[in-house]
């Protein structure tokens, strides 16, 4: 059984993943760098150790924040004395399934909802702003990076069932539906906002008032069907528009 310091110490190095990512392989230098440890703790077994390392140049790309899972079960995997070529065809069918999920969720729907809550917040001049961003953003990613790598490395094989019961793309979806709430309110705080200018062209409207009609008017596109990227964008440009 490997030792709990070594486990976290190829964790650790699985976060800077993207840090010597390149043209030619992707990840395949932060993916050997973060098995490093594993060859320190298989120092015993020389020939097994020196034919470990080229074994994980080989092209990998995936989402940064998956990366970990996948790293998980490739140690439990060769902890456990599998084939090269087991684990390299596992390596290969997760990638392209982690890089999508990855994208979806992190960086298409809970990066931008956490962006829109901010700004929203810096709208009101407060200085949390960027601290509403982190907790917003943070513990999901270190959620799904932290106990994805663990349940990898216990499961070997089996680690992609953590990933499949977090459901991160129903999850997505319902992040996109809060982020149209969260535009239709940044849509009435800018004209709020506008609205408070010395020479403003905009009638005395209560803020509750507009902030309901942009609400009303994001469940209308939701509810006839609307793609959600299309409200999104028509609510990007009322604001760009207001705040001309």
């Amino acid at each position: 059984m490997m030792k709990g310091s070594t486990l976290l110490d190829i964790f650790f190095r699985s976060l800077t993943i993207q840090v010597s990512f390149n043209f030619w392989r992707m990840q395949n230098l932060g993916f050997a760098f973060a098995m490093m440890p594993f060859i320190r703790h298989r120092r015993g077994h020389p020939a097994r150790a020196a034919a470990f390392s080229p074994s994980h140049m080989d092209m990998f790309n995936t989402h940064p924040y998956l990366a970990s899972p996948v790293i998980g079960s490739v140690t439990g995997m060769e902890e456990e004395g599998v084939i090269p070529e087991t684990v390299a065809d596992l390596k290969k069918v997760l990638m392209g399934p982690y890089a999508a999920i990855g994208d979806s969720f992190f960086w298409g729907a809970l990066r931008s909802f956490s962006g829109v809550g901010a700004v929203i917040l810096a709208s009101s001049e407060t200085l949390l702003a960027p601290l509403a961003f982190l907790l917003l953003y943070t513990p999901a990613q270190l959620w799904v990076r932290g106990m994805g790598f663990l349940e990898g490395y216990r499961r070997r094989r089996n680690g992609i069932d953590f990933i499949r019961r977090q459901d991160l793309p129903g999850a997505a979806g319902k992040i996109r539906l809060m982020l149209l709430i969260l535009i239709g309110v940044l849509a009435a705080v800018a004209v709020d906002m506008t609205r408070r200018l010395p020479q403003h062209i905009l009638p005395e409207i209560p803020l509750s008032v507009v902030a309901s009609v942009f609400l009303i008017l994001t469940f209308l596109g939701v509810r006839k069907g609307i793609s959600q990227v299309k409200i999104l964008y028509g609510m990007a440009i009322i604001c760009m528009v207001i705040s001309f």
